[in-house]
């Protein structure tokens, strides 16, 4: 059976029993589309009929936003597709709906339609199908060859649990008060509204979010993208997707499912955002989590003599499969958790390195674990060249750069028994930049040296991985000597507490040390894989385990020879 890179869904069961019937259907999609899905909600419609089916407003209701999740929540388990939920023709009980009678651009034009309308042979019914194809072009742009499925009885009745029809389901949005709502209760528009958040990697979470906000807001909605200083507290910062990649895609999917709307997208730079001072917003979205944030949004807003906005509070997504030390709700932090040990870019090629053998850069922000990295790796079965020994070797008397380093920087720096003193000659260089690159022009040609000879020596052994543990890996330029660039990230407090630890220094010293080196989004930004200790020794194991079986796995399917 073929398989499309984009398709489009139309839902034509009613309402009261769509739910139960969504996740088979979703499966049953996912087989035949493998990157995006867009999903049209038109309950009742008939294609078995001679007269050409017409798009009908849906009236949207707390049932349609709870079955708009419900869709979302289902769609969590088939990653690899991008779902979006079409809301052009889902309008709210105040406003009129947009004028339908144009053909709605998408980012990605479906290469087919897909429908869960049930012919009564349960075959592929030629007409049925036309009339499918003529309906999902009168609607939305499509590619020219246009193919469509039905999808019963592939998805199948027999699957339902009974009683599954009576069950409702979990309601999105929070009620404001005790009092409790009718799933057919229409829901209030509003002119104008805002929504905040990160938005990395927008996930069915977001897009949940994104979506209430969107049939709430009639004319404008404001999404403010978190960025700079809001950012700094988030877990692994240095795999946030860059702002302007992720405004990209949060308004291709705005655009996608509500093309009237008027979208302003602007950084989010501190709690309030434009929501704390717009005076012509009347709703503010938000989730469990940020529920206070959007009370403290209201407070700020009174003090300053606004009026309060209405807060919609949205129920989070459940991950029913997060791992350990990931949260169990959909969310971006579980995603970039899931990013370590991954190849995030192509590996460099070094046709002057013999076939077979492969070398890795591993480094890290002081404190970061690096050196615990580097012997996993090594009980893995990689020969691990140390670069601080290199540089030990290399300042000892009668090493390669012991007499260019005496010679540029005095006999004062030596011992008694001639050996060099470190502190002496790091409190000489340390914040004289000057000084400093008169010491690695010396010292960083003269470790490469070395560790090339250390790789000799692990090839005459038998080795195929090598690692080059540097913290100063990429500063000194030696990512040119290996194929992938392997980064340990921590965040800067648990690397301050971590050297003041192990070394006895105060935090202003290692601080200091910190912002000396290079930063780990700068290191990150030019790496291949990254890894974090951040947790338990037994979670780093599993990452760097993660890490080499993945990497033997490149090195194997890598062509051999020239």
């Amino acid at each position: 059976m073929a398989v499309f890179r984009s398709g489009l869904l139309v839902l034509t069961t009613p309402l009261t029993s769509l739910a139960p019937r969504l996740a088979p259907i979703l499966t049953s999609a996912a087989r035949l589309v493998n990157h995006t899905l867009y999903v049209h909600l038109q309950p009742g419609m008939s294609l078995g009929g001679p007269a050409q089916p017409q798009s009908s407003p849906v009236q949207a209701t707390f049932e349609v936003i709870d079955l708009i999740t419900h869709l979302y929540a289902g769609a969590d388990v088939h990653r690899h597709l991008d779902v979006r939920i079409l809301l052009t023709n889902i309008q709210t009980k105040s406003f009129l709906p947009p004028p339908t009678s144009s053909v709605q651009n998408l980012a990605h034009p479906p290469e087919v339609v897909l429908t869960d309308f049930q012919t009564l042979d349960g075959s592929q019914y030629n007409p049925a199908k036309q009339q499918l194809e003529r309906y999902a072009t009168s609607c939305y742009s499509c590619c020219p060859q246009l193919s469509s499925v039905l999808l019963y009885p592939d998805y199948g009745p027999g699957v339902l649990p009974v009683g599954s029809l009576d069950v409702p389901l979990p309601s999105t949005i929070s009620p404001a008060s005790p009092v409790g709502r009718s799933a057919k209760q229409p829901v209030r528009g509003h002119q104008r509204g805002a929504v905040g958040g990160t938005f990395d990697r927008l996930h069915n979470a977001h897009k949940v979010l994104l979506s209430v906000a969107c049939l709430l807001a009639q004319e404008q909605l404001v999404v403010g993208v978190a960025d700079k200083d809001l950012l700094k507290s988030k877990l692994l910062p240095e795999l946030l997707q860059p702002y302007a990649e992720r405004v990209e895609h949060l308004s291709e999917f705005l655009v996608d499912i509500k093309p009237s709307l008027t979208f302003d997208i602007i950084p989010l730079l501190d709690p309030y955002g434009p929501a704390g001072s717009d005076p012509s917003l009347e709703f503010l979205v938000v989730s469990e989590e940020t529920y206070r944030g959007g009370m403290a949004v209201n407070r700020f807003r009174l003090e300053n003599d606004l009026a309060e906005l209405t807060l919609y509070q949205i129920q989070l997504l459940k991950d029913l499969n997060h791992k350990e030390n990931e949260e169990d709700k959909v969310s971006s932090s579980s995603f970039r958790q899931q990013m370590l040990g991954n190849l995030l870019r192509p590996p460099h090629k070094r046709p002057e390195l013999p076939p077979g053998f492969y070398v890795i850069g591993l480094t890290g922000i002081s404190g970061s674990g690096k050196s615990s990295v580097a012997q996993r790796l090594k009980g893995l079965g990689a020969y691990v060249i140390d670069s601080d020994h290199l540089g030990h070797r290399a300042y000892a008397p009668g090493g390669p750069a012991y007499q260019p380093v005496v010679k540029a920087f005095g006999t004062d720096i030596l011992h008694k028994d001639g050996i060099i003193n470190r502190k002496v000659l790091g409190s000489r260089v340390f914040g004289n930049k000057k000084q400093l690159k008169i010491l690695t022009d010396i010292m960083w040609p003269v470790i490469a040296k070395l560790a090339r000879e250390e790789m000799e020596q692990a090839m005459a052994e038998g080795k195929h991985v090598c690692v080059i543990d540097a913290a100063m890996l990429l500063e000194a330029g030696w990512q040119n000597m290996v194929h992938e660039v392997w980064t340990v990230v921590i965040p800067e407090t648990e690397a301050v507490r971590r050297i003041v630890e192990r070394d006895g220094l105060s935090e202003a010293a290692a601080q200091s040390r910190l912002q000396s080196q290079m930063s780990g989004q700068q290191l990150v930004d030019q790496s291949h894989v990254v890894l974090s200790t951040l947790w338990e020794p037994h979670v780093t194991q599993h990452q760097v385990e993660k890490a080499w079986s993945l990497l033997q796995k490149r090195i194997s399917e890598a062509p051999s020879g020239p």
